[in-house]
């Protein structure tokens, strides 16, 4: 048994915190003990759901944060913890440091579509897609697992008895009549911002019956925000509506009857049973088919096209083919949902999850005793990226999510990796 502490970079509603909550929840019922750790947000609702240990981190003033590493450090030594599990590059970078001086090692996963190059290229490091781990290990990294983000498909399922969607319609103002088009998704202008507001622009023209529901909250929400408010007064009907963060987002996608999405979100699309059409950046729309999953399962869900330009066509023919065929909806939705649950399940993840950290823990004392060249080379690398975020600021270029502003993944690279 393991005594582990999970670690999020943060515990508002995104996909890579909610796998990390749900894989948590999945090594606790093969009986390690698991402390999610973490600043308070919407999902310690679902700790609270799946009766899990939730320990409140300090609020941080800058990453790494001097008093999350002493916090953890203490909580490594009265706990006696063995991992600390970091998910994306802040949390690593202070396990890895909490870690120093103790018995507990670190491990990595980063689910952003590349890798900050200054995590330790010795601590073990889990990834999304099969196209980043190998690009990692060609950087010389020494362990890189894949875990494909998981998805609770018990919990995500069409139908279920504790998931009100009239309720979720009545509360946001959501017509119930005609087609429902669904977005969840983190207003960010790095990597979504470009779908969303194309996604805004094309919906209310395929119909006056087809509306567009953008669900979550960020950075670019004003944007968002804006930009739909003028497409409902150009069109004169709440054609597109923006309801913000909710704690728990099922009802979006179970009255869905088309959901746009990318990464874990576009996986939690899949288990309600629902087609799919995967948004990317330069134009990048695709329906998910079978002919399209290879592509889908190296990229990880997202893709890069050739120009935003062709961006509204291409999602206006995808829609419009959606939307007069109700058998083919059904079709693919029973296709997606079929693949969710035989590839992407929590206990799938969970497994996999679980031979990285008794892996971890037996190389503990190699980790422990041979990264001190590893840790000054990351120091120098973090020094550096520091350096050229605050010159970015001067010039008003920096982006908010810097390692999702320049994905790995993109329809190019994938043609010529494969």
């Amino acid at each position: 048994m393991t005594s582990v502490v999970v670690y999020p970079h943060d515990l508002g509603m995104g996909g890579s915190q909610l796998n990390a909550v749900e894989i948590a929840g999945g090594m606790r019922d093969l009986g390690h003990q698991v402390i999610v750790y973490g600043r308070p947000g919407v999902l310690c609702d679902r700790i609270t759901e799946l009766g899990l240990e939730f320990v409140a981190s300090p609020e941080p003033k800058k990453r790494p944060s001097p008093r999350v590493i002493q916090d953890l450090r203490r909580l490594i030594r009265e706990r006696h913890i063995d991992v600390v599990h970091g998910y994306e590059w802040p949390p690593t970078l202070e396990a890895r440091l909490a870690v120093m001086g103790t018995r507990a090692v670190c491990v990595s996963t980063v689910m952003s579509m590349a890798v900050a190059p200054f995590i330790p290229r010795r601590v073990p490091l889990v990834v999304g897609t099969e196209q980043i781990a190998a690009v990692e290990r060609a950087a010389g990294r020494r362990s890189v697992s894949v875990i494909e983000p998981p998805v609770d498909v018990v919990h995500n399922a069409p139908g279920r008895s504790d998931v009100d969607v009239l309720a979720f319609r009545a509360e946001h103002r959501i017509p119930t009549g005609g087609a429902h088009v669904v977005c969840v998704s983190r207003l960010a202008h790095e990597l979504k911002l470009e779908g969303i507001l194309t996604a805004i622009d094309v919906v209310p023209t395929l119909g006056a019956d087809v509306t567009l529901t953008i669900v979550g909250d960020g950075p670019a929400g004003t944007v968002v925000h804006a930009a739909a408010a003028s497409v409902n007064e150009r069109v004169g009907r709440g054609a597109v509506r923006v309801i913000g963060q909710v704690a728990d987002p099922r009802p979006a996608y179970d009255g869905a009857d088309i959901v746009l999405g990318m990464g874990g979100s576009a996986l939690r699309a899949l288990a309600f049973a629902k087609p799919l059409v995967v948004q990317g950046e330069r134009g990048y729309w695709r329906l998910l088919t079978d002919n399209a999953l290879e592509e889908f399962l190296w990229t990880g869900w997202y893709g890069v096209g050739e120009s935003a330009d062709a961006g509204p066509d291409r999602l206006r023919g995808i829609l419009t083919g959606l939307l007069s065929d109700s058998a083919e909806r059904k079709r693919l939705g029973a296709y997606g949902r079929d693949l969710v649950c035989r590839r992407f399940s929590v206990e799938a993840a969970v497994a996999r999850q679980q031979r990285v950290f008794e892996a971890a823990v037996l190389d503990g004392g190699r980790l422990r005793a041979a990264s001190i060249i590893d840790d000054g080379r990351a120091a120098i690398g973090f020094a550096g990226h520091v350096v050229r975020r605050k010159a970015s600021r001067l010039r008003g270029t920096a982006p908010t999510d810097d390692f999702n502003a320049a994905p790995i993944a993109g329809r190019r690279e994938w043609e010529r990796t494969r």
